[in-house]
């Protein structure tokens, strides 16, 4: 584990395969694995691939309250009939607060473009200037995926969690573009956690290359 505090000069302890940020253990692999998304071949399938809807945070929640009307143009009429039957978000025992699914599939704010690519109502909305919230957290974080510590709430897990079938392309994409994780998910790690938590963790990865190649 290397551990270093946000804010601080640069303090590594090492241990095993965890990086310490303050109250944020992140996973070596979010440095030394390489990520770059390949929508041509995946198709965005992460937006319907899974047990639940998007996980959102408590006050994303206020911002689909706030937006909603805004981002309702850009979604599909199956989409808004499943909104108006479950909600803008609803409740999951094991995620928490989720985005609602058309028949336990796509995500209720997804749509397909002419490519058969999915995308997201919320960032269409967003790229076009009438909102100021991209969209939720864990979809700009993917495939990292982030957990509070059931022991103390305060600590909280940053991991690397690729599909196994459905991120393959992504997977290679990023090594033949020899692309970290943590620089291909930048911008919404600072999103996350803010320039200086991003700093650090750079600042952790360039020590453990320097480290590699003594």
């Amino acid at each position: 584990m290397h551990l270093y505090s946000a804010g601080d000069p640069l303090i590594l302890i090492i241990f095993v395969s965890m990086i310490a940020i303050d109250n944020k253990l992140i996973s070596d692999e979010v440095i030394e694995e390489q990520f770059v998304c390949d929508l041509t071949k995946c198709k965005g399938g992460c937006c319907e691939d899974g047990d639940a809807g998007a996980p959102m945070e408590k006050w994303e929640l206020e911002k689909l309250k706030t937006y909603y009307e805004v981002v309702k143009p850009y979604m599909t009429k199956e989409g808004i009939a499943e909104i108006e039957k479950q909600g803008l978000y609803l409740y999951d025992k094991e995620f928490g607060w989720v985005t609602p699914t058309i028949d336990g599939a796509i995500c209720a704010y997804g749509y397909r473009d002419k490519q058969g690519i999915i995308k997201c109502s919320i960032e269409q909305a967003y790229n076009d200037g009438k909102l100021d919230w991209k969209k939720p957290l864990s979809c700009h974080l993917f495939p990292i995926k982030t957990k509070k510590s059931r022991r103390d709430p305060d600590i909280e897990y940053v991991n690397y969690e690729p599909r196994e079938d459905l991120c393959k392309a992504a997977c290679s994409l990023g090594k033949k573009l020899k692309v970290p994780v943590y620089v291909f998910l930048k911008d919404s790690l600072i999103r996350k956690y803010g320039e200086e938590f991003y700093e650090a963790l750079a600042a952790t990865a360039e020590h453990m290359k320097n480290s590699k190649e003594d």
